[in-house]
C-alpha cells in the first residue's frame, strides 16, 4: 500500500528545491555563466546546494509545527503592528546586535561559554564570507595588466578595488581563512574543555549531537592551516593529500548541516520574533488567574497556548470548574491545587473533614524558602519566575 505524503512534506520539498535552484541560478549569473567558476571546486558547490535544500526543507518542516507556526505568525504580526513599526525596526537592529552578533544571552549565563560561542561563530562567519563567493565564482582576484604588483578584486564580474599584493590589505585578504581557522580552533578547544570537565554537560551530551560538530570544525580548520603551511613553508610537500582530506571534511560538514546540531544556527534568528511577541503581550490585556485573581501572563499568550494544545490533541479543560481551563490558572496556584487535591484524597481516605469549603477565598501561595542564590536573572526571568 502506497504511503501518503503529507502536505507539509510536499511544501517543504518544493521550498527546498526552489532555494537550491535559486542559489544555482545565482551561481550562474554571478560567475558570468561559469566563466569565473573553478571546476576544481565543483564538489564544494554541490555540497552547499545539498545543504541549502536540506536546511530549507527542515526549516520549513520546523515552521509547520503548531507551536512554531503560531510564534512565527504572531511575531510578524507584532513586528508589523501599526504605530510601532519604527520602534520595532530599532529594536530589531538592537536585538540582532545584542543577541545574534554579540551572543549576550549566552555571555550572561557564563562568560567562558559566551567566548566559546563568539569564537566559533565569528570564525565560521568569516570563513563563509570568504569561501562562498570564491567557490561560487562571485569573487576572484586577478593581476592588473601593466602593473603586476597590483591585484584587482572582481565581484560578480565587475572590478571592485585594487591593492598591492605585498600590502597589509593583501596580507589580511589572502590569509583571511587562516584567521578564521585560528578563531574556530580556539572556540572548539574551549567547547571541548567544557564537554570534558563540567558535570552538567557531561551528563546530557551525545557524540552525534555534541562531539561530531566540534570534530568536523576542528578538522576543517586544522587541514586548512596545514594547506597554508604546505605551500608557504614546505614547498608544497603533501599538498595533494592534505587538500583531499580538507575537501572531504568540508563536504562532510556541509552535508551534516541540516541533520545535526548546526541546524540551531539557522533557528536562532527566529527567536527575535519571540521577543516582539512578548513585547506585545506586555502592553496588551493581561491574563488573571481564575483562582487567586493575580495577573500572571498576557491574555493573548494564554489563548494561544489553548489553541496550540488543541491542535496537538491535548485538552486540559476543567469540567465543572470556574477556571474552565488549566491554562487560566497561574503556576503557583497549579502547584497549590495539586497539593490540595493530594490533601483531600488523604483526608477522604482517613474519613476526616475537607480542607477547603466552596466560596472560601483562595490567596495565591507564596514560596517561603527560595534558597540561597536562587531567583530571577533579569527582567524577563523575573516575569517568568514563579516560586
Amino acid at each position: 500500500m502506497a504511503r501518503t505524503v503529507s502536505p507539509e512534506v510536499r511544501r517543504s520539498t518544493v521550498r527546498g528545491l526552489v532555494a537550491a535552484g535559486g542559489l544555482g541560478g545565482l551561481i550562474l549569473v554571478g560567475s558570468r555563466n561559469l566563466s569565473h567558476f573553478d571546476a576544481a571546486l565543483v564538489a564544494y558547490t554541490f555540497a552547499i546546494l545539498f545543504a541549502t535544500f536540506g536546511l530549507t526543507y527542515r526549516y520549513s518542516m520546523w515552521l509547520s509545527r503548531p507551536p512554531t507556526a503560531l510564534y512565527w505568525r504572531r511575531g510578524w504580526q507584532a513586528f508589523w503592528r501599526r504605530g510601532a513599526r519604527v520602534q520595532n525596526a530599532r529594536f530589531w537592529l538592537w536585538r540582532v546586535a545584542k543577541d545574534v552578533l554579540a551572543n549576550r544571552f549566552i555571555v550572561r549565563r557564563d562568560r567562558l561559554r559566551g567566548w566559546t560561542h563568539l569564537l566559533i561563530m565569528w570564525g565560521c562567519l568569516l570563513a563563509v564570507a570568504i569561501t562562498f563567493p570564491l567557490v561560487f565564482g562571485w569573487l576572484h582576484f586577478s593581476p592588473v595588466a601593466g602593473d603586476l604588483a597590483l591585484y584587482e578584486a572582481v565581484v560578480f564580474g565587475f572590478p571592485a578595488f585594487r591593492f598591492p599584493h605585498a600590502s597589509a590589505v593583501g596580507f589580511f585578504l589572502f590569509h583571511g581563512l587562516v584567521w578564521a581557522s585560528l578563531l574556530v580552533i580556539a572556540g572548539v578547544m574551549l567547547a571541548m574543555r567544557r564537554r570534558m570537565r563540567e558535570e552538567g554537560a557531561v551528563a546530557v551530551q551525545r557524540f552525534a549531537e555534541d562531539f561530531m560538530p566540534l570534530i568536523l570544525l576542528f578538522t576543517v580548520s586544522v587541514t586548512g592551516l596545514m594547506l597554508t603551511a604546505s605551500y608557504t613553508w614546505m614547498k608544497g610537500f603533501g599538498y595533494t593529500f592534505i587538500s583531499i582530506v580538507h575537501a572531504v571534511t568540508v563536504i562532510a560538514t556541509f552535508i551534516w548541516l541540516p541533520f545535526g546540531k548546526f541546524f540551531h544556527i539557522f533557528q536562532r534568528p527566529a527567536q527575535l520574533g519571540v521577543g516582539f511577541y512578548k513585547d506585545r503581550g506586555r502592553v496588551e490585556e493581561p491574563a488573571h488567574c481564575r483562582r487567586c485573581g493575580h495577573a500572571f501572563s498576557s491574555r493573548m499568550h494564554v489563548l494561544d497556548l489553548i489553541e496550540v494544545e488543541r491542535q496537538l490533541g491535548y485538552r486540559y479543560e476543567l469540567a465543572q470548574d470556574p477556571a474552565e481551563h488549566y491554562q487560566w490558572v497561574c503556576p503557583p496556584c497549579r502547584r497549590a491545587a495539586f497539593a490540595t487535591a493530594q490533601g483531600l484524597l488523604w483526608q477522604n481516605r482517613r474519613g476526616g473533614a475537607p480542607l477547603a469549603h466552596a466560596g472560601q477565598p483562595l490567596p495565591m501561595p507564596v514560596h517561603v524558602n527560595r534558597g540561597l542564590g536562587e531567583g530571577p536573572l533579569g527582567a524577563e526571568d523575573s516575569e517568568n519566575f514563579h516560586p
